[in-house]
C-alpha cells in the first residue's frame, strides 16, 4: 500500500489513517494527534455513567425513615438493627440514618477508609423523566434545559487549557460511540479495547510507516505532520510494552466479567503505564427497574453486585496509584419514591452519587436530606433534589484537570462548595 503514496500523502497522515482503521474506522482519530507530550500527568478522572436511572433509594437506603419502609412495603431493606430479617436483606450502616446496600458488600472497606463519599438527592432540574433528556442535560453539564452550551462537559474540561501536544489517549469512552459527555473534544478516541491500538496492514506497510516517521522534516509544514504521526507510533509502542491483552490486575484485584469489568481493567493499566490519560470515561446499562427490582435477589442486587465487584478491583489494581485517581459514579435520575404493582420502581428525580479515591472526603454521607414524607417528595411521588449534580463535579474536576478546566467544564454555574473533593 505505502509504495503507491506519495511522500505527502504518508506526512498527511493518509498511510497511518488506512493502517490504523483496517480493522476499526474509529481509529482514525490517531492519525491527526499531536505528539505525546513531555510533561508528567498526575491526575485522572474517571466518570462512571449508569444508565437508565439508578434507584439511589435501593442503593442508598434511608433505613432510619419509616416513610421509607411504608412506601415500600417489598422493596425496602431493613436497618442494620432488625435481626428479625435475614442479612442479606439488611443495609450494611454507613451512619445513624442511611445504609448501603448489601449488594455492595465489596466496597464497605472504601467507605470506612475514607475513600469513598456519598451524596444523596443529587440530580439536575430537569423535570422530564426522560433518559434521553435527563441524560443529555447531564452530559452537557447543563442546569435542567437541554438549552446551553453544546458539547460535554468532559470535552470542555480536557480541552480548556491546551499546552500544545497532548497525548493520544488523554480522553478516552469505553464505549460503542461517542457519548455526548466528550462530544466536541479533539483528541479524544471511543475504544473497545487497547488491543485496538496497533497497526493493521503487511509488515511492508509497518515499516514504511515506521522509517517515514523517523526522517527529518522538509520543512516547517512537515514538522507538525511529522510529530503527529510519531506521536501515535510512541503511543502504540509504549500500549504495546504493557502487554494489554495479558494484563494481570495487581493486589488480588478480580474483575467482573463483560464491558464495566473490561474497562475498569483497561483504564487501570493505562493509569498504571502513564501513558497521558487525563480523563476515562465508562457507561453501564441496565438500571431501568420498572418491574421485578428485586430487595436482596433479582435484578438491582445482580447489577449492583458486578458495579460493586468492579470499583473494588479497581481501586486494588491501582495500588498507590489511586492517590492520582478521583472517580466519579452518577445517572441521568433516580427512581420514584414508591413502588409500583410490578415490584419495581418507575423514573423519578432525586438519586445518589458516589466520589472516590484521592482528594475524596470519604467515611460520610453528603446530603441535605429533604426527607420522604407525603409534603417532601415532589410530585407525582419523587425525592426532592436539593443537591445540584454539577457542584460535586466541579470539585472533582478541579482537583482533577485544574480549576481552569473546572470553570470550561460548566460555564453557566456558580459554584458553591460542597466540600466532597478537596483541591
Amino acid at each position: 500500500m505505502a509504495a503507491h503514496l506519495s511522500r505527502r500523502e504518508l506526512l498527511t497522515g493518509t498511510a497511518l489513517a488506512a493502517a490504523l482503521a483496517a480493522s476499526d474506522p474509529r481509529q482514525m482519530a490517531l492519525a491527526s494527534v499531536a505528539a505525546v507530550p513531555e510533561r508528567r500527568q498526575d491526575r485522572v478522572l474517571v466518570t462512571l455513567f449508569l444508565r437508565g436511572g439508578a434507584d439511589g433509594l435501593s442503593i442508598v437506603p434511608p433505613v432510619a425513615d419509616p416513610e421509607y419502609h411504608r412506601l415500600r412495603p417489598t422493596l425496602s431493606l431493613a436497618s442494620p438493627q432488625d435481626r428479625s430479617a435475614p442479612r442479606a436483606a439488611r443495609a450494611i450502616p454507613l451512619d445513624d440514618y442511611f445504609g448501603l446496600n448489601p449488594a455492595l458488600r465489596s466496597i464497605e472497606r472504601l467507605y470506612r477508609d475514607g475513600l469513598l463519599a456519598v451524596l444523596h438527592a443529587v440530580g439536575s432540574g430537569d423535570r422530564t423523566r426522560s433518559h434521553f433528556e435527563a441524560m443529555a442535560v447531564m452530559e452537557r453539564g447543563l442546569a435542567g434545559s437541554t438549552e446551553g452550551p453544546s458539547g460535554g462537559w468532559l470535552a470542555r474540561a480536557v480541552t480548556a487549557d491546551d499546552e500544545g501536544g497532548v497525548s493520544p489517549l488523554r480522553a478516552l469512552a469505553f464505549t460503542e460511540t461517542m457519548p455526548d459527555i466528550l462530544r466536541g473534544a479533539s483528541g479524544a478516541t471511543v475504544i473497545r479495547s487497547l488491543t485496538d491500538f496497533r497497526l493493521h496492514g503487511d509488515l511492508e506497510t509497518a515499516r514504511t510507516l515506521q522509517a517515514l516517521y523517523g526522517m527529518d522534516p522538509a520543512g516547517d509544514a512537515d514538522l507538525g505532520l511529522l510529530q503527529a504521526g510519531r506521536g501515535s507510533l510512541r503511543v502504540m509502542d509504549a500500549i504495546a510494552a504493557l502487554h494489554p491483552a495479558a494484563y494481570r490486575p495487581s493486589g488480588g484485584a478480580v474483575y467482573p466479567p463483560g464491558p464495566l469489568g473490561d474497562g475498569l481493567r483497561q483504564t487501570a493499566c493505562l493509569i498504571k503505564g502513564r501513558l497521558g490519560l487525563e480523563a476515562a470515561f465508562l457507561d453501564a446499562t441496565g438500571w431501568d427497574t420498572h418491574v421485578a427490582q428485586g430487595r436482596d435477589s433479582g435484578w438491582l442486587p445482580a447489577r449492583l453486585a458486578e458495579l460493586g465487584q468492579g470499583l473494588d478491583a479497581f481501586t486494588r489494581d491501582l495500588g498507590a496509584e489511586i492517590g492520582r485517581v478521583t472517580g466519579v459514579v452518577m445517572t441521568e435520575f433516580g427512581r420514584r419514591a414508591y413502588e409500583n404493582s410490578g415490584l419495581g420502581t418507575d423514573h423519578g428525580r432525586g438519586s445518589c452519587m458516589f466520589l472516590f479515591g484521592a482528594g475524596v472526603a470519604g467515611g460520610k454521607v453528603h446530603a441535605a436530606w429533604p426527607g420522604l414524607a407525603p409534603g417532601a417528595l415532589e410530585p407525582p411521588g419523587d425525592l426532592a433534589v436539593t443537591t445540584d449534580y454539577r457542584r460535586p463535579l466541579y470539585e472533582a474536576v478541579r482537583r482533577t484537570l485544574g480549576a481552569t478546566a473546572a470553570a470550561a467544564a460548566f460555564p453557566d454555574y456558580t459554584h458553591t462548595p460542597i466540600g466532597v473533593v478537596s483541591a
